[in-house]
Formats: C-alpha cells, structure tokens, sequence
C-alpha cells in the first residue's frame, strides 16, 4: 500500500522513510508465519460468518428503533428516517482479532431511544430476528460503568453497548468523527461512543494499515504472553498497545510490520517518561469536560506512562500504571529488544519473542495472594471485580511506603476457584487460602468473561448490588457449602540493600479497608485475606503442563556466633520468615503450613 509521501504522520517527523530491503521482508514473512503457528489469525470463513452476523445485527438494531418509535406513538415518517446503526470497536474494529475473540459493537440510535428502551426491547428482538437457536447466554448489566448487553450469537460472543445521539435520524451513512454530535449527550452516552471514536482515529492516523495490524498482532500476542495485558491491575490495555504501535509505525511510515516490532522495543524502551505518547495533537471541543492537561490537572501530572488517546476528548489510557508495573513493562521491552537483535542476526526465532512468563516457575521467592471469597456466585462476581479494581492501590502502597520492597508485581489475571466444605472451619480455612477442599477445576479471571464482573473491575462496582439467593448459602444435598475464591498474586522483589525485616502491617490493613468500605459489602457474605506465600507453596494449578515448580531449599548449617558476641546485619537471604511477619494482623496457618494473614 502506497504511503502519501508528503504528509507528516504524528506529532513529529518521521526517523526514516527508507524502503524495506530483502532482508526485512523476509523477516516479516517469517513473522506472519509465526502468527499463524501461535493460532493468531481466523479461518475466512470464520470471518465471512463474523460478517454476516454483523449484517443480522444491523437489521435487528433499525427494527429495534422503529419497534420503540411505534411504540411512543411516532409520526410514520419520523419511524421511516429515524434509522439506528451498529458501529465496532476494539481489536475486531482494528483488524487483529483472532480464533474465538469476541465482537465489541455499539448501537447508535436517534434521541426518541432511551437506555431503559434498549435493555426492555432489544433482547426479545434479537431473539425473534436472529435463526432460531442463535442467541444464548443473554446477559444485561444496565449498572456497568458503561452499560452493556453480553450474548453469543450463532457461537459468536457479543458485546453490545448503546448511545443515544441528540439528533432526530441516526442514517448508516453517519460518522462519528463529528465533535457536535458529542452535543447534550450524557456521560455513559459519551463513554459508549468513545470505543469507535478512539479506534476509528487510531487507524487514520497510521501510515499503511496492513503493517499496523502486523506489528500490532505480535506486540498483542507479547504482552500476553508475558503477562503485561491488563489494564485494571495496572499494565498497558489493548486500546493502550495499539497506540504505541501505532507511533512507532509513524516514525517509520515505510516498513515492514517485523521492522515496526523490532524497533517498537528500542523507540518505547528508551522512551523519556513521563513525556506523553500522542498520535496527534490534543484538540480542543464543545463540551465542558476535562482533557488530558497535566498543566492544568494535578492527576494527570501523577501519570507514569501516559499515553492519550487521539480522539476528543483525549484522556490517558494508562493512568493505572504504577512504579513497580512500569519497571516491569521496561524490563519486558529489555528482553524483546535483545530478542529482536539476535532475530535480526538469525540467532534467535520469531517464537523465542513469544515465551510464556516465569512468574511463576522463575519470578520471585515470595508472593503476596489476595484471596476474594464469597458465599454466593452472584456475589463473588461483584465483590471479586471490585478487589480486582483495587490491587493497583496495594501495589502503589507497596511501592511508595516499604522501602525495602524493590518490585511489587501483580500478576494480570486472578485464578477462580470452586470449594465444598462441611462446617465453618473448613470455610475459615478456605477463605485463608487453604484448597484441599476445592473441587472444581480452578479457571483463570479473564476466561471466565463475566459481564458483571468485568463491569466491577471497571468502575469499581459503584451502584452495583449482588442479588442474594437465601437457598445458595444453605448447605448442599450432601450437607456441603459452596464458597468461591478468586486469588490475585503479587510478586515480591526485596531491595538488594535490605536489611530490615519486612511490614506491611499497615499497608495490608488500609487495603482492606478500602475494599471493605464498599456500601455492599457484607461480613457474613464476603470475605477478602491477604495469604503470604513462598514460591515453593505456590498452589499447582498456577503452572502450566511441563513447567518446572520452585522447591523448596535445603536449610544452611548456621555458622557459630562471632567471638565477639556482634550480631549480624538482617539482610535480603534472611526474610524468608521476616517477610511473613505482620504484627496485628492474625495469623493462622494454611494447609501447607505457611502462616498467613486473614481480614479478621
């Protein structure tokens, strides 16, 4: 695709305009055929199947708006141009969706619609309009931080949002790119419209698309791989990713996708944060709404890494990031520099850059397990997403007032598990973090995909109520309670210097009640620990088939005290013990006999 040799892409000129040579053409075919191992790309008629179910979609969304206007009793030719129309966004909208990813998608209707009208109508019409069959699992959560409506369609997971325009006819020739339209609209309105917008800019803004996707699939597959993807805990988002690849392909407007990987590892790694990353100029608009001005916005000057979005109004996709996840995600782009220069030298593969994470097999010594139970699913849904939300405080806490902690790092994604107990020790236990009475395979967070959870996560659970089933908290016909916990976990890397023993005595309890101070939040329903645990005691089922576990080490012969009677310095290779010390805090011991901490 030919790039517009005139036209400056980004806020900045370019660093080269050089023409891919033999060599970087190889290498970028030897990348797509990489992707195409790692099951990156979709079948065609995977695709022709997402195609056709958008088409259904939009004849299901003009019915939607003319089913409503006829309702509220609408002129007949006010029905006829009032229109309604489905947009996309998020990695289908930029063309790097893969096998089983799901279609993000946004209706947008006149102003006669309400949001009341899309959750009461539209579903019995997506039902009635779709093959018979097609439509299951139809989850609506109206309280999110942006209101959704979650189903599969023919195997196809949707997520529906919906904006209402202060405008009379909503034709599918409309283009959101228009600022008026942001006019009267309320703030879910402009949150659900935001999605497009920002995902439309992003591709306007890139030089060859083509490259864009490339890069952009490997850059995904990357952060994934080594646990980097995860905007609630504190890492780059999807949305977040794509911009970064998005500069890099600016500053190179005529590479290869493989050239933009390779260089996206130097240019980012070596990037002067916390100089924002911007796609284009920050614009001005109609509305009276904060855009991102660290000039003006005392929270904006506290962003590590931002980087702001192209569309109005811009914001900063990245505001989680905290010292420890920007060490990390530095540290990451270390590795994939080095990687990309010995694939450049063929002295490495395009599959070495995807690696699995060590966090785990190799990471660190000692973990920090957020243990998030709950006597009800409903419940654990909600309260789950809420601690889930919250993670990033404890790991800011760790990271600004224990100096001895070097790296607080969350992993990005929690792992869900299912117990049956038969009295109230055996809860007690279980909410601890003890497993020996799980009996259901442990599932990780983000495949569980639950709408109302990931609605939590997002805003915090803020005006969400879990409903209470009476029966569910009874015992089972074997006489058993079901309780379900959700573990996140924090790796912990002591500073080199250390020598005192570890508190986080005071860290820990301000996390709690920060969680506990949820308007919901119920003792005899919910509970929330903080499980100190070594490497060695991590639970199996974090590990993957063929990976190796930390043992545990052989214990030193102390050597007799100096002659002198002198004590030695506490240091780093002794906090074994010192790093589960918390004093106020009960302490309890799990199955495997590591103290730990509990919300008690």
């Amino acid at each position: 695709m030919a790039v517009e040799q005139n036209r400056q892409w980004g806020v900045t000129g370019p660093i080269s305009t050089s023409l891919p040579n033999e060599d970087d053409l190889t290498r970028n075919v030897a990348l797509i055929d990489e992707l195409k191992k790692q099951n990156s790309y979709e079948a065609s008629d995977e695709t022709d199947k997402r195609q056709t179910t958008l088409q259904t979609l939009q004849k299901i969304a003009t019915e939607f708006v003319r089913h409503v206007c006829k309702k509220k009793g609408l002129p007949p030719s006010t029905i006829e141009s009032a229109g309604g129309k489905i947009f996309t966004y998020g990695s289908y909208r930029l063309g790097v969706y893969g096998p089983g990813s799901d279609i993000d998608t946004l209706v947008v209707v006149p102003k006669y619609i309400t949001r009341e009208d899309f959750f009461e109508y539209l579903p019995p019409i997506l039902k009635r309009m779709a093959p018979p069959g097609a439509i299951e699992g139809m989850k609506p959560v109206p309280d999110a931080y942006v209101p959704i409506l979650k189903f599969e369609f023919s195997g196809i997971e949707i997520d529906l949002i919906f904006s209402r325009l202060a405008v009379s006819s909503v034709p599918l020739t409309l283009d959101l790119k228009d600022k008026g339209l942001l006019r009267g609209l309320d703030e879910q309105d402009l949150r659900s419209l935001n999605g497009t917008r920002v995902t439309d800019e992003i591709l306007e803004l890139v030089p060859q698309k083509t490259t864009f996707r490339t890069a952009l699939r490997a850059i995904k597959l990357w952060a994934q791989r080594r646990a980097i993807y995860a905007n609630v805990i504190g890492f780059p988002g999807g949305v977040a990713w794509a911009m970064l690849v998005a500069r890099v392909c600016q500053l190179y407007p005529q590479a290869t996708g493989a050239t933009v990987v390779a260089k996206f590892f130097r240019i980012i790694g070596d990037w002067h944060w916390p100089a924002p990353v911007l796609l284009k100029k920050i614009e001005d608009g109609p509305l009276q709404v904060p855009v991102w001005n660290p000039k003006v916005y005392h929270s904006d000057r506290s962003h590590l890494m931002p980087i702001i979005t192209p569309a109005y109004p811009s914001m900063c996709a990245t505001h989680n990031i905290s010292q420890s996840t920007r060490k990390i995600i530095i540290r990451e782009l270390r590795r994939g520099e080095g990687l990309a220069g010995k694939i450049s030298d063929k002295k490495a593969e395009w599959k070495d850059l995807f690696d699995r994470h060590t966090f785990f097999t190799e990471g660190y010594k000692y973990y920090l397990s957020v243990v998030v139970g709950s006597r009800t699913k409903d419940a654990q849904k909600i309260w789950c997403g809420l601690v889930e939300s919250r993670v990033r405080y404890l790991v800011s806490s760790l990271d600004h007032e224990v100096p001895s902690i070097e790296i607080a790092h969350p992993f990005n994604k929690g792992f869900d598990r299912i117990h049956h107990c038969k009295d109230e020790q055996e809860i007690d236990a279980v909410i601890s973090g003890d497993l020996r009475y799980q009996e259901i395979k442990t599932e990780a967070t983000d495949l569980s995909n639950d709408p109302k959870r990931i609605a939590a996560a997002q805003d915090g659970a803020n005006g969400m109520v879990p409903s209470v089933d009476s029966n569910e908290i009874l015992p089972n016909g074997d006489g058993k309670y079901t309780i379900y916990t959700s573990t996140f976990y924090i790796g912990i890397e002591l500073a080199e210097d250390q020598t005192k023993k570890l508190d986080i005595t005071w860290q820990v309890k301000h996390f709690k009640q920060r969680c506990t101070s949820w308007a919901q939040y119920d003792e005899n329903l919910m509970s929330l620990s903080i499980v100190n645990t070594r490497s060695y005691d991590l639970p199996s089922d974090v590990f993957q088939p063929g990976e190796v576990r930390p043992t545990k080490p052989k214990k030193k012969t102390l050597k007799k005290a100096e002659p002198n009677g002198k004590k030695r310095a506490y240091g780093a290779s002794e906090l074994e013990d010192a790093s589960q010390s918390q004093s106020g805090i009960k302490r309890q011991q799990s199955s495997n006999g590591t103290p730990i901490a509990n919300s008690s």
